[in-house]
């Protein structure tokens, strides 16, 4: 069985001489920063549903993952994802969907014995049913990714003063209107009487342990329902809070 001791350490690579990952110094963000919120998703926002997945047609289902971790905590969830790379000798990034059954398997029992050791730290994941999306709110996909956005962010800053949100630069990308960042802080300020100040600062995966976190809580989850792979997200089902939307 994996196990895990949790270290209040930075995130380092020890004993590889020619990894690629390059740490996020989080220095900088740490001054008036409360909670930082990962953001990372599954599946696409295509709307071909005339052929199957992998042959032609669009995912049935989008997922996206978020990890809400005090800024004091945040070291821990990437330590999880540096317990793997030192396990299995990786040097470049393993997304979830690469990664074996038996890597998953080892990454859930992690992430639980994290999360009830850690009760602070949080994970959300929202699903949606493309299928049963209407036509008209599939013509811009972007503001159906805003909005799986704002039915989660919310409930885990209200009492936050300020918080950084940190999106995967190479994740589906939302131009419609204001950026998505600019209408989660309308929403929270406008629509949620809430005052956190959100800090965008988007970083690419490969450099972002937590990052790559949310990745793989994604992929567990995105699998459960487009694939009916059930191993590993009974596993994490119970320790996570898991939302519907279109089904």
């Amino acid at each position: 069985m994996f196990m895990i001791r949790y270290k209040q350490v930075p995130d380092v690579r020890d004993g590889f001489s020619q990894g690629s990952y390059h740490k996020r110094d989080l220095s900088a963000s740490a001054p008036g920063i409360f909670m930082h919120v990962f953001l990372d998703e599954s599946g696409d926002l295509g709307w071909t549903f005339s052929f199957p997945f992998r042959s032609g047609g669009s995912s049935r289902f989008l997922s996206l993952a978020f990890l809400f971790t005090p800024h004091r905590k945040v070291a821990i969830p990437r330590q999880i994802i540096s317990n793997l790379y030192k396990k299995y000798g990786w040097v470049s990034e393993k997304k979830a969907s690469k990664a074996s059954r038996l890597q998953k398997l080892e990454f859930a029992n992690a992430l639980n014995v994290m999360l009830q050791t850690h009760p602070d730290i949080k994970i959300d994941c929202i699903t949606v049913k493309k299928e049963n999306v209407q036509p008209h709110i599939r013509a811009d996909s972007n503001k159906l990714y805003n909005y799986m956005c704002r039915l989660v962010i919310p409930d885990y800053v209200k009492s936050c003063p300020a918080f950084e949100f940190v999106p995967d630069k190479r994740s589906v990308k939302v131009e419609s209107g204001n950026s998505l960042s600019d209408y989660l802080q309308t929403v929270l300020w406008f629509d949620c009487n809430i005052k956190s100040v959100l800090t965008n600062n988007p970083q690419e995966s490969s450099g972002d342990y937590n990052l790559q976190f949310v990745d793989w809580v994604a992929n567990v989850t995105w699998s459960h329902f487009e694939d009916g792979e059930t191993t590993v997200f009974d596993q994490v089902r119970k320790n996570i809070r898991i939302r519907q939307l279109f089904f």
